[in-house]
């Protein structure tokens, strides 16, 4: 990997890309939700340890399951946003491993350890949201990723059968340009960076 993103590329996935809170009525197929696994799944977590979860609430009936666990400020831009991904992660994440991570017995750095376990899950998968946002905005996807929602309440409706655990919600779809607010400032380079 020698060459830089275009400049147009790194605008649509960083700087022109914007947090979304009203979305054009515009589904988003099966198959681009498939599309953007693929590519999110190759960002790197320790050991390829890939504990992040997506359940993808599409429906009018997963929407409904959803909306006693949002805030109020929430509630319209989820409820109309053509996708919901609830980003979550496998506390068991590491019963995978045999196979994720072969060449080592790093199942056994997780067995009875639950807070390195719990930290593990936690970070990896929080980046692996963070590359779904990525992935989303490559393939011409808006988001709107929020907290603002009960963690319990999700995890009783859509995860205590898999044993998963919520982290954040992103809104996918096509944005209306119409419900993005002013650009806020960002920290300066020698505000939130050392070079040492």
């Amino acid at each position: 990997m020698t060459d830089a993103l275009s400049a147009d590329a790194l605008d649509q996935i960083f700087r022109s890309a914007r947090t979304q809170n009203k979305w054009q009525d515009k589904p988003v197929a099966p198959e681009t939700l498939h599309a953007l696994y693929d590519l999110l799944k190759w960002g790197p977590t320790s050991a390829n340890c890939s504990p992040a979860r997506f359940i993808f609430v599409q429906s009018p009936e997963g929407k409904e399951k959803l909306r006693p666990a949002l805030s109020k400020g929430n509630t319209e831009k989820t409820m109309t946003a053509p996708v919901v991904a609830i980003v979550a992660h496998d506390p068991k994440f590491y019963e995978e491993l045999p196979r994720l991570f072969p060449h080592a017995d790093a199942k056994s750095w997780f067995t009875g350890n639950y807070s390195l376990t719990e930290q593990t899950a936690f970070r990896n998968g929080t980046l692996q949201g963070a590359y779904l946002i990525i992935a989303a905005r490559s393939l011409g996807l808006d988001c709107g990723p929020m907290s603002g929602f009960d963690n319990a309440k999700v995890d009783e409706a859509f995860l205590a059968d898999k044993g998963w655990k919520s982290n954040f919600l992103v809104n996918l779809g096509h944005g209306d340009p119409s419900g993005v607010m002013e650009r806020l400032p960002r920290l300066e380079f020698d505000e939130a960076c050392q070079i040492v």
